[in-house]
């Protein structure tokens, strides 16, 4: 049986969820939860049918009016079986290699589109015992259902604290530091020089942005994709390090998370490609990046930046009880970050560099301006052309990376008690995308990689992780966490 009739209004679908339709860019959101217990599929189903299912985008379907070319598309509000989205796939316990099964089931959803003519999500429950879970749950999302940052948000209002079964998850807000300065002559000649930074620093990011849809590429190096990339199968791997390490060297180097976890992607991706250009030495194969020795390449990140300015946990908590009202959809900005891709004697160097330019990307309207141009293409000149530009300037780009903060404290999933989260994403035109959700006391590094380009996307995880040891013993080494409470 499949999904009913409309059962209210429609809606027409925004400019940013008709861009994540087109063709060229198709994109799916991925999050694995890991579960400290087996999984009940009918307590999951009782569930999400009082939660998520009360969401207006998981109970609806797309539907275009006319052609189904140039016909508006819609959505329209539908009776939900759940059967439809829930899977749960026959599995041996006694599966070996358990993890690399689960790494080729969620491969493999990667082969296949959803099912239009029902709402566009999933679940898939696989009950076999892993190396850091004894359950897993995996949610595919129609990136038109909302931005990244939204839909975990939403998944984790589902959820509740395992100490009190009746709470929301905390999740961390950051503070806004004060101002400390009086003096109001000092203050207002500050305020000049901040905007004049920050006007300079935008100007220049924008025609940077412009050149690299224009004509500026990255390199050819071991992890750039070759066009039609985003059409290939990909790999989802991920690793837990402890998230105390990372607050230790934050602390001690008086930074940001943020800050920490670029510089142990750049730390990792310089020991990643420095071996992969060595092992091309060694096998005396000339590879087409040969030409571009490590220092010399031009390797850039896009970033996505959530413009919300708050998870919305307990809005979304209400809307899906009390069907309130609140601010939905796609609202994500992009930012390109370079890579200084070098082996440092010193691995702090890798955080200062890190800490320097997202520094000077803080005084940029880079995110806001690439948000409200892309909106604009869309209602300008429609679908196609922004798909265009979007694709263009991923595509000469190297890389994707992304960050979300998780809860404080251990959280259940319709009581099942919840090991780690780790949401990714696909479709897009890179080879490679990482991200990093912090969850209790842990962080989870997601590596989402095509095995054509990163056929060894663990070691990768292991070089990661190796790089925030060498921090951390470089802060202790060094002495500065003594004054560190």
């Amino acid at each position: 049986m499949g999904d009913g009739e409309a059962v209210s209004s429609e809606r027409p679908l925004s400019p940013a969820s008709r861009l994540f339709h087109s063709p060229r860019f198709n994109c799916y959101i991925i999050a694995i939860m890991g579960c400290k217990t087996s999984i009940n599929p009918d307590v999951v189903k009782a569930g999400l049918e009082q939660t998520l299912l009360k969401h207006p985008r998981f109970s609806s379907k797309l539907v275009v009016d006319g052609n189904k070319c140039f016909g508006k598309k819609k959505w329209r509000r539908t009776a939900v079986n759940l059967e439809d989205h829930v899977i749960v796939p026959v599995v041996d316990p006694k599966t070996e290699l358990p993890d690399r099964f689960v790494e080729d089931y969620i491969s493999n959803l990667t082969t296949t589109p959803l099912d239009l003519s029902k709402p566009l999500w999933e679940v898939h429950l696989l009950n076999i015992k892993t190396s850091d879970a004894e359950a897993v749950g995996v949610f595919r999302i129609h990136h038109s259902l909302g931005d990244g940052a939204s839909l975990v948000s939403l998944l984790l209002a589902c959820t509740r604290k395992t100490s009190d079964p009746e709470a929301l998850p905390t999740i961390p807000v950051k503070k806004r530091a004060g101002s400390t300065h009086s003096g109001r002559f000092w203050w207002f000649l500050l305020a000049i020089w901040y905007l004049i930074r920050l006007i300079c620093n935008t100007l220049v990011d924008l025609l940077l942005f412009v050149a690299t849809i224009l004509f500026l590429k990255d390199s050819k190096t071991p992890i750039k994709g070759a066009a039609g990339v985003e059409l290939n199968t990909k790999k989802f791997v991920h690793r837990t390090v402890s998230l105390d390490d990372i607050k230790l060297v934050k602390s001690a180097m008086n930074m940001t998370i943020n800050d920490i976890v670029l510089g142990i992607t750049q730390a990792g991706l310089s020991r990643y490609l420095n071996r992969r250009y060595s092992e091309d030495e060694k096998d005396g194969q000339p590879k087409q990046w040969k030409c571009h020795a490590p220092k010399s390449s031009r390797l850039r990140a896009c970033i996505l930046v959530n413009l919300r300015q708050a998870a919305g946990i307990q809005e979304l908590a209400d809307m899906m009880a009390k069907g309130s009202k609140t601010r939905w959809g796609n609202l994500i900005g992009y930012m390109l970050l370079p890579f200084n891709i070098a082996l440092h004697d010193d691995p702090l160097d890798y955080v200062q560099q890190a800490k320097a330019t997202v520094d000077r990307k803080k005084l940029s309207l880079e995110a806001i301006c690439t948000f409200l141009s892309a909106e604009l293409v869309l209602r300008v000149f429609g679908v196609k052309v922004a798909a265009a530009i979007t694709h263009k300037v991923l595509s000469n780009t190297t890389m994707a990376i992304s960050s979300l903060v998780g809860p404080q404290e251990e959280i259940s999933f319709y009581g099942h008690p919840m090991a780690y989260l780790a949401p990714s994403v696909y479709g897009h035109p890179h080879a490679l995308t990482i991200h990093f959700q912090s969850y209790v006391n842990k962080m989870t590094i997601t590596v989402a990689a095509d095995p054509n380009v990163v056929p060894d996307p663990h070691q990768l995880c292991n070089d990661l992780e190796e790089s925030l040891k060498l921090i951390r013993d470089s802060v202790v080494k060094k002495g500065l966490i003594k004054d560190v409470v």
